[in-house]
């Protein structure tokens, strides 16, 4: 099974390059160009298959930065990662919802765009992604980063976030990008509490209906502190890998962290002893 030119027979590893001052988990960590290269190539050696670059913070309650702020955070990092990455015959994603961050992305390199709002925000977005039939992230987000996290309510967040990618998915297909080209993520921790982040993955297996690739991002999510009580982001590695190892358990191809080795190592286990090989 392939996707955006990657092998996805067995799950691959995305990891996090965030270029911002107030991620949730790394924000400020790598705005040195120098020490995002770095991470970026440690990450390629630890067998991410795709890093994905992001310049806006989309933690809950986040100030979105101008376009122009976006662009200046993303396109240096890419342009220097690039050489690097082509290396590894790692693909490069950008973390946007803005069309002009994604035409300035795709102009220096980028291969995928990874967007939250699932081509919605911006209604330039999606004409320019089947326009390059670029590989796409349809994820689900309820409201927005500033309001996502105030009293999410669904009647069935299973069906309703199925139902969402599903029209989703459509809508691009009519706007002729080629349904080989769409993944979906079900958006853990964007407009769902904890139960409902518990729901979705527990039921993963639902979304394969879609008949598209599966992304998941549970990666230090608060969801985990408030099962595991580890309240500092960068203490969640432990939840983080389980909750991934249960996602692609239950059908999720490409799973997005910002602990690639471990991920890596973890998932590689779970093969052999699922005899999943």
């Amino acid at each position: 099974m392939q996707w955006a030119g990657i092998d996805i027979t067995a799950p691959v590893v995305m990891g996090i390059l965030n270029v911002t001052p107030d991620s949730f988990s790394d924000g400020g960590d790598f705005l040195n160009i120098e020490i995002a290269r770095q991470h970026a190539e440690a990450m390629c050696q630890a067998g991410a298959k795709i890093i994905d670059i992001g310049g806006e913070s989309t933690r809950p309650g986040a100030v979105m930065p101008s376009i122009d702020e976006e662009i200046a955070r993303i396109v240096p990092v890419i342009a220097a990662v690039l050489p690097i990455v082509r290396q590894y015959d790692v693909r490069i994603s950008v973390d946007t919802r803005c069309a002009a961050v994604m035409m300035a992305a795709h102009a220096v390199g980028a291969d995928i765009i990874n967007d939250i709002s699932a081509l919605t925000y911006d209604v330039t977005a999606l004409s320019f992604v089947a326009q390059h039939q670029l590989p796409v992230v349809l994820c689900h987000m309820q409201g927005t980063p500033q309001t996502m996290q105030r009293n999410p309510v669904y009647a069935d967040v299973v069906a309703e976030v199925c139902d969402y990618l599903a029209a989703r998915i459509a809508a691009c297909e009519q706007a002729g990008l080629a349904r080989d080209k769409i993944a979906v993520d079900p958006g853990i921790g964007f407009g769902k509490t904890t139960a409902h982040n518990i729901a979705l993955l527990q039921n993963l297996i639902e979304f394969k209906k879609l008949n598209v690739p599966i992304l998941v991002g549970v990666s230090r999510k608060r969801f985990i502190a408030d099962i595991t009580g580890a309240d500092a982001p960068k203490s969640r590695l432990a939840g983080s890998l389980v909750s991934g190892l249960f996602a692609i358990s239950r059908g999720a191809n490409i799973l997005r962290v910002h602990d690639v080795r471990e991920t890596v190592e973890a998932v590689r286990m779970w093969r052999v002893l699922a005899d999943d090989r």
